[in-house]
């Protein structure tokens, strides 16, 4: 206890020196005050002083309180559809795992694939590149669909959050989680917020990079990201379960002991089907991901294949709910407040300096808006408060215009590796409780790492080849 109250104390303290520097020009005094209680929240994270949650709480409070903005703006997050799609994709979530659905098809997959932690790494990777040009929605693909099936397979290998994480789970969550990352930058509807790229590249480049051309450029460095991820990620977790053949066939004796298909998995398995038929035909039918989500929550609801009493007792879903609608107020605030604005025209004025129009002008702002995303709540709110001022920070230092669209379009989706709060998927995962925030983080910086590699590398060769630069 006297430890946690040390760490709060030391955020309590960077709080205070940050609230009291000198206001740099260019911002208001309130902008800068801001300014600090975010940055003092996300090293918080980093800390943990305390859960998530009541960390962002104190962040509102003192905002609210301080009167650097009002009670209504520090409450806006919590009206944010994103916030709800992550919070019936826990609900739901919770009822795979309840009707037993989620184990039979993580024993399924076991029994199939399971010879090695590897294997069921790779599982996951070739599931998230079928369903990413389909389903519109990375939240719904990783949160709704594959995040409960990496939950059971741990549990299946006898990897639970509080006992034996490092045994597979932990591995499992980071593979899924930056897999669907990966595949959310392959195609323009891999993320929701995608066609917004696609949007401003054509009002200030007058560029189409339309479905075919997004994919296109995406296909090489996105195949072999999806090839090294499980191997570069296993080098780095070290899960202490490397042969599962044990358990593959102790996964084949327990699909023998569930015997036949309950109505609730038979009911559970039709919800999921059409979830993913709703999600992945929402251009014909009109309805949004979080609605039709919410529709899957009320057939569970109504049917009673997960009972009212229990989505109340999931404490992942409510506590989500507090920490993510807290920061994306937040988001908005600095977006509002001035303090993004601020960002974009120092990094214009900065990289006038090496206006060359050339290679490394677009490398050095295509990093700059990479590392950003350390600043955001969501990959939406980046997006949209960023992508395009930097298109636009582009255009006037005249770099090549193709290569600037794909680097901001992919980076907008690969940058979310960098924390555990980035989009609905990333938060799923890191909510099953496998992987602290902490390595979270220290693991994510290695996987930016990894993606400057193959796409700054490998992917500039091949836009080469198809001459966009």
């Amino acid at each position: 206890m006297p430890q946690r109250w040390l760490k709060l104390g030391i955020c309590v303290l960077a709080g205070i020196v940050l609230w009291f520097l000198p206001v740099p020009d260019g911002l208001t005094v309130d902008a800068w005050h801001f300014f600090s209680v975010f940055i003092v929240i996300i090293f918080s994270f980093v800390l943990n002083p305390f859960p998530m949650g009541p960390m962002v709480l104190l962040g509102l409070v003192t905002l609210s309180a301080t009167q650097t903005i009002k009670l209504t703006e520090a409450l806006s997050g919590y009206g944010d559809k994103t916030v709800w799609l992550v919070v019936a994709a826990f609900l739901i979530a919770g009822a795979v795992k309840q009707t037993g659905l989620g184990k039979r098809i993580a024993l399924t997959l076991v029994s199939k694939l399971g010879k090695s932690t590897l294997g069921l790494g790779y599982s996951l990777c070739g599931a998230e590149l079928i369903l990413g040009p389909v389903v519109p929605s990375n939240t719904a693909r990783g949160g709704g669909i594959l995040a409960p099936i990496s939950r059971s397979l741990s549990e299946a290998l006898h990897s639970f959050p509080d006992k034996n994480p490092e045994r597979a789970g932990r591995y499992l969550s980071l593979v899924g989680a930056h897999a669907n990352l990966i595949t959310a930058a392959m195609f323009l509807t891999g993320m929701a917020a995608n066609p917004l790229v696609a949007k401003a590249a054509k009002d200030i480049f007058d560029v189409e990079f339309g479905w075919g051309m997004w994919a296109l450029g995406a296909i090489v460095p996105g195949l072999i990201g999806l090839a090294l991820l499980p191997v570069f990620l296993i080098k780095i977790i070290k899960p202490t379960l490397e042969d599962a053949q044990a358990a593959q066939q102790a996964a084949r004796d327990e699909l023998k002991t569930m015997g036949k298909w309950t109505a609730g998995e038979k009911t559970m398995l039709t919800t999921m089907v059409a979830l993913l038929l709703l999600w992945s035909t929402a251009q014909w039918h009109g309805m949004g991901t979080t609605l039709v989500a919410w529709f899957g929550v009320c057939a569970l609801i109504f049917t009673n294949t997960h009972n009212w009493q229990n989505m109340v007792k999931d404490a992942a879903a409510w506590d989500t709910l507090i920490w993510l609608g807290g920061l994306l107020s937040m988001a908005s605030g600095l977006k509002d407040i001035g303090v993004i604005d601020w960002f974009s025209q120092n990094v214009q004025q900065y990289l006038e300096v090496y206006n060359t129009g050339g290679l490394l002008l677009v490398v050095i702002v295509s990093l700059v808006y990479f590392y950003s995303m350390y600043g955001f709540s969501m990959l939406t709110a980046h997006i949209t408060a960023l992508a395009g001022a930097f298109l636009a920070v582009c255009l006037n230092l005249g770099t090549p215009t193709l290569l600037t669209v794909a680097l901001i379009a992919y980076f907008s989706n690969l940058c979310g590796c960098l924390t555990n709060y980035s989009t609905g998927p990333v938060i799923i995962y890191f909510g099953l409780g496998y992987v602290k925030p902490k390595q979270w983080f220290s693991v994510g910086f290695l996987i930016s790492l990894f993606h400057l590699v193959i796409w700054l590398g490998i992917g500039l060769w091949w836009w080469k080849l198809l001459g966009w630069w």
